[in-house]
């Protein structure tokens, strides 16, 4: 097998104290030396990072939580906690954050002068696993719930996965109208345009009976609920169906205003139905931008169980969710979601803008080609009842090591063997010639990953 004398491929020792299985997989990676990321920094103490994850707990942002078999926060993960790229003056993402607030600001006014919109975007991200999905009525067993798509600190707290998860929180202090923006963490795969730290901004607004029919023809009449009804593709079985139009319709009216006002008045856009647990009925909607469909957000009629939950079940209620960072990447042209992260003073400067509002295209900083290298390895056998393996376990091995470096990653080849179902099976006479075969993608092994790794 042949090894690079990539940084990658160097700091492979470093893993063996891990105890990791991966060691026995096989990976092509691609990184990217010279390039723009090359510039971002990582750290390789490991001693400064032991204050942070301890033998029996994980600290965060001072507060300390016990481990158990559910802890899989990473290092890597915890450093950019309270980094807040979104609360930094003049990063792109604040300033996508910026010009939302102020459409919002501007846009909607109480009778008293005030913004109809509060503003949150300093909540704490640790919330317990019943903030992140129960409060959301996501029932167990759901997809998103598994430890290998997301970060927990223990079987009962975690880094949060969407910002909805404070969504609960602030219906119950009696809040009606309110935008949330935060960093959420998610275990994903490595490429230009996902991270296992992005940011979002979500809105939630809640209507009374009066407010939802006061400006209708004979509004008094109606009413936001029936008894008897039943959950339809159109709405929930507690709703009428004229308070859902009304609704749904002040929801996409909203969101419309809010991406022209970013995108510009000649946007196309198009919407779809779709399916969230916490909304019915729901929706994406998607912008043609240089010639492509381009989904920009989610949205939908709040589940009444949700604002039943919350203390406010006489109100009905819209939420909606965007990704900060693929509306900065369109809006800025920027190609590289990591880039976001980037300490490169080159970078930050282009954004330093007097007005928020100042079109800003982002000018590339370096030209270097990219380097390929292949890397195979060898997994274990599956327990009964256990997963041994996510490719998510070994996107974070990469990022434990190569940071920033590593642009992309790859699966070229998943080899099972017909015959030798495990690394046991195999004769010792094959041994050798089973790693001078995994170069040539012709793998002998019971079964073997090949990943492209880019830089």
């Amino acid at each position: 097998m042949r090894v690079s004398s990539s940084p990658l491929f160097s700091a492979l020792p470093l893993l063996q104290p891990l105890a990791c299985p991966l060691l026995n997989c096989g990976c092509r990676l691609l990184l990217a030396n010279g390039s723009t990321v090359l510039y971002r920094r990582f750290s390789t103490d490991r001693s400064a990072l032991q204050s942070v994850i301890g033998q029996n707990s994980v600290e965060v942002l001072g507060q300390s939580y016990p481990r158990d078999d559910f802890t899989n926060v990473t290092p890597k993960i915890l450093a950019m906690v309270g980094r807040n790229l979104h609360n930094q003056s003049h990063h792109p993402l604040w300033l996508i954050k910026e010009r939302i607030k102020a459409h919002f600001y501007s846009a909607y006014i109480r009778r008293s002068g005030t913004p109809l919109f509060s503003v949150y975007d300093n909540l704490n991200p640790v919330v317990t696993v019943e903030q992140n999905f129960d409060s959301l009525l996501i029932p167990p067993g759901h997809p998103s719930r598994k430890r290998g798509d997301n970060y927990y600190l223990n079987r009962t707290m975690m880094l949060r996965a969407h910002t909805s998860a404070h969504q609960s929180e602030l219906v119950k202090s009696g809040l009606d109208a309110f935008l949330l923006a935060g960093d959420v963490y998610r275990r994903d795969e490595i490429d230009t345009s996902h991270y296992p730290v992005f940011h979002q901004m979500e809105g939630v607004r809640l209507f009374s009976n009066h407010e939802l029919f006061s400006k209708v023809q004979n509004g008094e009449e109606l009413s936001l609920f029936e008894c008897g009804g039943q959950r339809t593709p159109q709405k929930q079985e507690t709703h009428t169906l004229e308070a859902v139009k009304l609704v749904e319709f002040d929801l996409k009216d909203t969101l419309t205003r809010l991406i022209t006002h970013l995108f510009g008045e000649d946007l196309e856009i198009r919407w779809s139905d779709c399916y969230f647990p916490f909304t019915h009925p729901s929706f994406e909607m998607e912008v043609r931008f240089q010639g492509n469909w381009m989904e920009v957000l989610g949205c939908g009629v709040m589940e009444q169980e949700l604002l039943n939950s919350a203390g406010a079940g006489n109100k009905l209620g819209w939420a909606f969710g965007l990704g900060l960072e693929r509306l900065a990447m369109v809006l800025y042209s920027i190609p590289d979601i990591r880039l976001f992260w980037s300490q490169d003073e080159r970078f930050f400067k282009q954004f330093r803008v007097q007005d928020i509002h100042q079109p800003i295209c982002f000018q590339p900083l370096s030209k270097f080609p990219p380097l390929h290298n292949d890397i195979s390895f060898w997994l274990p056998e599956s327990r009964e009842g256990q997963e041994s393996f996510t490719e998510n376990d070994f996107y974070e091995l990469v990022r434990s090591i190569g940071g920033e470096m590593v642009e992309k990653v790859s699966l070229v080849d998943d080899f099972i063997h017909p015959k030798w179902r495990s690394y046991e099976d195999c004769p010792p006479e094959c041994l050798d010639l089973r790693l001078d075969l995994v170069h040539r993608h012709n793998v002998t092994s019971a079964r073997n990953r090949l990943y492209t790794l880019m830089d």
